[in-house]
């Protein structure tokens, strides 16, 4: 299994020379088994014509649906859950737009709707000019609940529930034995359920995971309030958890996820190297990023 990192950013993209190295685009990542392109492109030889499945539908969307084009394709999104930078890729999705893609759109049911609700408000005028119902690609929609098990081609999915303002699912993807946390947009202080310090369902979630993706938006200087106003009940971590939820799931390897919008390339860098002497392996997502699992 390879993921790529196509959006790594979180809250709100950005551009501009500090931004460069790690990406300005929100949450998107694409797991991949086998070679998909090979196959969409009819490769001799490619048996295995390769699966893939994203997770979140963030402006990092836009490049995944530049790289594949305007053709047909059979793809799950999975979403964590739905707030702007999580979805706002979605109307620039180019294939979309092609009248033979069929797009399973996957999340959790909330008090507020699910995912074709928050879609659909996202493109309803005057916020966007097209409306959902307007995009020609066939578009099934799934309720994903915490402990239940989507499978989709090699994948098989497992959710639970984490802590952020409006709900989050943390995100287990398993194929071909090799297996992929993906926790974003969570906030082990502001959770009831915890020991030592972190949300025991995400410990429980990432147990022995090959790689861990892990929010780590804040310091613990910005998450405390120090120069600015405090994070806490914001729903996001700081890198010391997200290293101490690694360690503590035993992780294979833990990525840096969803950086704060004002976090230039340099500083970021300064947060990885801290990172991996606490925790050998860990690094920082960066935009364009293929991590073999």
């Amino acid at each position: 299994m390879q993921v790529h990192f196509w959006g790594v950013r979180g809250s709100i993209a950005v551009s501009g020379p500090d931004f460069q190295r790690t990406g300005g685009s929100t949450a998107c990542l694409e797991l991949r088994c086998g070679d998909p392109d090979a196959a969409a492109a009819g490769t001799p030889g490619s048996r295995d014509q390769g699966h893939r499945i994203v997770l979140d539908a963030g402006t990092g969307l836009r490049a995944l649906g530049d790289h594949l084009g305007y053709r047909p394709v059979e793809l799950t999104i999975v979403f964590s859950h739905v707030h702007w930078d999580h979805i706002q890729g979605f109307p620039f999705f180019q294939p979309a737009f092609h009248p033979d893609s069929r797009l399973t759109l996957v999340g959790a049911r909330r008090p507020a709707g699910g995912v074709a609700e928050a879609l659909r408000a996202q493109m309803q005028p005057p916020r966007f000019p097209v409306t959902l119902d307007r995009i020609p690609a066939r578009l099934e929609f799934r309720d994903l609940a915490p402990g239940e098990v989507l499978r989709d081609g090699p994948f098989e999915v497992r959710a639970a529930e984490l802590s952020h303002p409006d709900g989050v699912l943390g995100i287990r993807v398993t194929a071909g034995g090799r297996s992929v946390v993906y926790a974003t947009d969570h906030e082990h202080g502001a959770s009831a359920d915890r020991r030592d310090g972190l949300h025991r369902p995400l410990v429980a979630l990432a147990r022995d995971v090959d790689l861990l993706v892990h929010d780590a938006q804040y310091t613990p200087a910005e998450y405390a309030g120090e120069g600015g106003p405090p994070r806490k009940g914001w729903g996001h971590s700081t890198w010391q958890e997200a290293v101490a939820a690694a360690r503590a799931a035993g992780a294979g390897r833990l990525a840096l996820f969803h950086h704060d919008p004002r976090r230039s390339d340099d500083q970021v860098a300064v947060i990885e190297a801290q990172a991996r002497h606490e925790l050998p392996g860990a690094f920082a997502a960066r935009e364009g990023l293929p991590v073999a699992v």
